[in-house]
């Protein structure tokens, strides 16, 4: 990489020589992060997710001003029989203005683009999945591009196993699937009959955002919604809820008991707190399911091993495409006889993926040193520095990568006029997710921002 510690050339506007003057200090990783605008994305392919256009662009852009250049790093990327060019440039009309990497190799010449600041493109806090692909995953996708077993007969499939077994300290099955609700609901449907419940908090993402998709993959089992703070759930209030059930046919018994680590407002149980649900859960002879859609992001914040921020659940939903991932989340069954019959039901639910060895490649890619708790503490980090100029504002805890913030309609309005995007939360509040990719710069002034509120 050219440099190692930036700023923000956009700031530059309109004027080339301020801008150049301000190269040295440019953020070159923002190849690798930001989005391109609409404009220019009329022949994309991907590098990182940086946008990849042939020379002939400079003729398909409006009123083009022309281009300066600066050779930087040559000495590093020689090695690599590659060329690494700082590109500025302006597009009269569009309102166009930031910068870009030229690479020589193979005898081909090739421009990976990035443009923010003037191109309208916000500062992103909507979600975790709104964020971009790791260039890493796309790597391994690329990687796994070759003839191999359909299904998950590959031998990037058949890996999995064993490096999740590694990773958490005991034994397990390890199924991809497409999306975190068919994992969800998959493992569920190993848990619990039709005519059972599953027993989880009133707020939690199976229950509020999953358009009634427990339902349909139980085939008509019921949720038994239990109150508790920050969207978690503790053995009182669970036994609260099903203690009154009469043990007979006129009333849903519960089977399984599912809660989310890290909860739907962003808190993080503790392991105590987990073993303590779980215990409670083989007592009563229920199944136990961990919604892990951000199961990185609190094990990040926890500071303990997975298998610990875990406990011995029966099965745990692994979260990937919030974290970097693109079209690829684990169903953890450490419970052999469960992932059986979970085998059929994703076949039978059309997850049963043709050329699944790109699904596992991206999970590969998480766990190869630790890329999925790098991108956890990347997002956690910003997400606390956010935090810190909140105050009373926060809702919740700030324990994973999520922000619960008292606003009011104009504040919020001012937030986005200064081009933060961002979900509302109620009439009085809003929601941020920071990412992986989250600009250290981009946390800094949304922090800034809301302190000046």
């Amino acid at each position: 990489m050219v440099a190692e510690r930036l700023g923000d050339i956009a700031a530059g506007g309109h004027d080339p020589e301020a801008v150049l003057l301000r190269i040295r200090d440019q953020r070159f990783d923002q190849l690798l992060r930001d989005t391109a605008p609409p404009q220019l994305r009329w022949c994309e392919g991907v590098v990182g997710d940086a946008h990849i256009l042939p020379l002939r662009f400079a003729v398909a852009i409006p009123g083009q001003l022309g281009f300066r250049f600066a050779v930087g790093g040559a000495g590093d990327v020689a090695t690599t029989q590659g060329l690494a060019l700082a590109l500025i440039f302006a597009a009269d009309g569009d309102g166009l203005i930031g910068h870009g990497e030229v690479s020589l190799k193979g005898g081909s010449l090739s421009l990976a683009l990035n443009a923010r600041g003037s191109t309208g493109v916000p500062m992103l806090f909507l979600s975790d999945n709104a964020a971009s692909v790791h260039p890493k995953v796309w790597e391994a996708m690329r990687a796994a591009d070759g003839p191999d077993s359909p299904y998950d007969g590959d031998g990037h499939s058949q890996a999995l196993d064993e490096k999740f077994a590694a990773t958490f300290g005991r034994d397990c099955t390890a199924l991809w699937v497409a999306t975190g609700t068919a994992a969800n609901c998959l493992a569920l449907a190993t848990m619990c009959q039709p005519h059972g419940g599953v027993v989880c908090h009133e707020e939690a993402h199976i229950e509020a955002d999953e358009g009634g998709a427990p339902g349909f993959f139980l085939h008509g089992a019921k949720l038994l919604l239990v109150p508790g703070e920050s969207a978690k759930l503790t053995p009182e209030a669970v036994r609260a809820a099903i203690d009154p059930i009469r043990d007979d046919v006129h009333q849903v018994q519960p089977h399984a008991l599912s809660i989310t680590q890290a909860s739907e407002y962003g808190v993080s149980y503790r392991p105590d707190e987990v073993a303590a649900l779980i215990a409670l859960a083989k007592e009563r002879g229920l199944g136990f399911h961990m919604d892990g859609a951000r199961f990185a992001n609190a094990t990040a914040f926890l500071g303990c091993s997975p298998g610990e921020a875990a406990g011995p659940v029966d099965a745990l939903s692994f979260g990937c495409v919030k974290n970097g991932g693109m079209s690829a989340e684990a169903i953890l069954f450490f419970d052999e006889t469960l992932a059986d019959v979970a085998k059929y039901r994703r076949k039978r639910a059309g997850h049963l993926q043709s050329k699944g060895r790109f699904l596992a490649a991206q999970l590969h890619a998480m766990l190869d040193g630790d890329l999925w708790l790098e991108n956890a503490r990347g997002a956690n980090s910003a997400a606390a520095e956010i935090a810190a100029s909140c105050g009373e504002r926060l809702m919740h805890p700030v324990e994973a990568n999520e922000l619960f913030v008292r606003l009011s309609p104009d504040e919020r309005e001012s937030l986005r006029a200064r081009g933060f995007e961002f979900y509302d939360w109620g009439a009085d509040a809003a929601r941020f997710v920071t990412a992986w990719n989250t600009r250290e710069e981009d946390a800094r002034a949304l922090a800034e921002a809301i302190a000046a509120l």
